[in-house]
């Protein structure tokens, strides 16, 4: 399941309405070329419709540049140009791949080998961390996962040694080699085998080895959201407003840790569809395949899939809680899109319907702008979050004649009845775990204000009216019981 069917299943099952993923606000004109001009119109009306703040955008064909540029603004209120410094989440994945197939090219590093053989360091609390190889790594198939390492929601650490060292108090999820479970301690172990390996600091060896010899001068890979530009303030979507928030401090290197700039991934792209000293057809080949474990379609960085024309397509999407990217190669027409927005994850999935809408144009399909889900669900949930807030103080107001509806009742009874008021306090403070289950990602109650503010709001109203009705409830149903002659309290005791 790609990330956009965890998105829909998570507005399906939290939302439970008819709220369409997209709204069609625009016609396109039906075309099959994607050229500067036609990228530039679509883009500007996105922007203007949307509200999207800021985006950068690359596009080429074979190793030609289409159309580098960047529209609107950062956090910062800067223009964003084709040389505006943007974080690429986890679309760095598929760099980090790059450089370690360099080491595999050289010899230095056999795929299929113990990564301890390598990297005595890495640890679990797991015996069957020994098995784990290199390729699994890359595959995401080593059976680490969120379920077992919540990574999100620990303390971020410092450098790619410290982070390969958290693991060693934690086991494995399942077999190595036996599923696919996306996890970005993979890839920051991958970057710690590159620079233990290579001898010299996983930066440094990436700007030497991957980023430099592309061409892709204004590239980097940083450790922490920190160290990102502007520490990578960005934007959420909430009730139809664009919300300026900053991004906590995650550990991302390796997984999510490159920032780039449009020029730059027009280059990227370039080197994908032409291949070269660099990007070798070896390596190419082995970062597009996918592992095929359990019908697993991710390979190393790329996930396979098909466009809705049919055709082949090559994509992997990157989130922050304020910034989102998506990287998409057509193998037929051998066009590479890559978009990067100041949005955050679900809230504002611009940067990947961006890359389809301009899919569209190319294989000539009548379009229309799409708009993430929660510019329309936003407001049914408003409606939704102030309905419970109007019940739960009618629940209130009510209490006293709830409370002597049930004078003479038994205990157990009663307690029956107020069960269901639990549930919604369950789920509000569950919300994370069930974003969890949904999205095979572990996280927080304060990342799900980034993630989806009016679905928090909504849950939290909930929560708040049931508490305020149950407490009401009881309070009166005590003092009601309490003020009864002592013969009758004793019978309603002994009715339980």
């Amino acid at each position: 399941m790609n990330m956009m069917r965890k998105i829909a299943a998570v507005a399906g099952v939290l939302l439970a309405v008819g709220v369409p993923a997209g709204q069609a606000s625009a016609a396109a004109v039906r075309t099959g070329d994607l050229n500067a001009d036609a990228i530039d119109t679509y883009v500007r009306d996105y922007v203007e419709r949307t509200g999207l703040p800021g985006a950068a955008v690359a596009v080429t064909k074979g190793d030609q540049i289409v159309r580098v540029a960047g529209y609107g603004h950062t956090a910062k209120g800067e223009a964003i140009t084709k040389s505006t410094p943007m974080p690429l989440a986890s679309l760095s994945k598929s760099f980090t791949a790059v450089g370690v197939l360099r080491l595999v090219d050289e010899g230095k590093i056999d795929l299929d080998a113990p990564v301890r053989s390598y990297l005595p360091e890495f640890t679990l609390a797991d015996a069957r961390a020994t098995k784990i190889t290199v390729r699994q790594l890359l595959q995401q198939t080593s059976g680490m996962s969120d379920r077992s390492f919540p990574e999100l929601a620990l303390d971020a650490p410092a450098t790619l040694k410290d982070a390969v060292g958290m693991l060693r108090s934690y086991p494995l999820a399942g077999d190595p080699g036996a599923k696919m479970a996306y996890h970005n301690p993979n890839f920051a172990v991958a970057a710690r085998l590159v620079e233990v390996v290579a001898g010299v600091p996983f930066a440094d060896y990436m700007v030497q080895r991957v980023f430099g010899p592309l061409g892709m001068k204004s590239t980097a890979t940083v450790n922490t959201t920190s160290e990102l530009p502007g520490q990578a303030a960005g934007y959420i979507r909430a009730y139809g407003q664009i919300l300026e928030r900053s991004q906590p401090n995650w550990f991302i290197n390796g997984g999510a840790g490159v920032v780039s700039t449009a020029d730059d991934l027009g280059r990227w792209l370039a080197a994908q569809n032409g291949g070269g000293r660099v990007l070798t057809d070896q390596i190419l080949k082995t970062t597009h395949t996918p592992s095929g474990v359990a019908e697993s379609t991710y390979a190393m960085g790329w996930t396979t899939g098909k466009t809705l024309g049919g055709a082949p397509e090559l994509r992997h999407t990157g989130w922050l809680l304020t910034h989102n990217a998506a990287q998409t190669l057509l193998p037929d027409s051998k066009y590479g899109i890559a978009v990067v927005t100041n949005t955050g994850m679900v809230s504002g999935d611009d940067a990947l319907l961006i890359s389809d809408g301009l899919i569209d144009i190319l294989e000539g399909r009548s379009h229309s702008v799409q708009e993430p889900f929660t510019m329309s669900a936003d407001y049914w949930l408003a409606g939704l979050s102030a309905l419970v807030l109007g019940l739960g103080v009618m629940g209130v107001l009510r209490s006293g004649r709830w409370a002597h509806r049930r004078e003479g009742k038994a205990v157990w009874r009663v307690g029956v009845r107020l069960v269901p008021y639990l549930v919604p306090i369950a789920f509000f403070f569950g919300l994370a775990d069930l974003f969890g289950v949904v999205m095979n990602r572990a996280g927080t109650l304060e990342q799900i204000t980034y993630v989806w503010l009016a679905l928090y709001v909504f849950a939290a109203a909930g929560a708040l009216s049931s508490a305020a009705v149950l407490v009401s409830r009881l309070v009166r149903l005590v003092r009601s019981r309490a003020g009864k002659p002592s013969s009758q309290r004793e019978s309603v005791l002994a009715s339980v």
